[in-house]
């Protein structure tokens, strides 16, 4: 069993997030100690760090309960569930294709760069008139 210290540890957590999440009911089943502290074991924690994926993947905390509940339904919600993932899936393969982009132009800016500074080719602009 685990303690919240100790999740925050293994999940990178801050102790604020995982005791939002707890209040919110997205850690369903938290056990609690003689002390009343809550306590947490390894299906909490395997549970726990899909959340901070789905999070990462751009879930809303909204989406986050919609899953949870589904999820909490068993195997008759897979294909809703399936179909949430698919929709974010989607998504994140368009943010990378953006981003790829973005890389690309900021590494061709670069290399111009360079070669300017190096005397290599003169410098030219888009938005300002260059005297020779």
């Amino acid at each position: 069993m685990y303690n919240m210290k100790d999740v925050c540890d293994k999940t990178e957590l801050s102790y604020e997030t995982l005791r939002y999440y707890c209040n919110l009911g997205l850690v369903p089943n938290v056990k609690r100690d003689k002390n009343n502290y809550r306590l947490f074991d390894d299906r909490d924690l395997a549970w726990i760090n899909g959340l901070q994926c789905l999070r990462k993947c751009g879930l809303s905390i909204k989406e986050l309960q919609d899953y949870m509940e589904l999820a909490k339904l068993g195997k008759s919600t897979i294909l809703q569930r399936k179909e949430m993932l698919q929709t974010k899936l989607n998504n994140l393969i368009d943010m990378k294709a953006d981003i790829n982009l973005s890389i690309a132009y900021i590494n061709d800016k670069n290399t111009y760069y360079d070669k300017v500074l190096s005397g290599e080719i003169p410098y030219s602009s888009n938005i300002t008139k260059i005297e020779e």
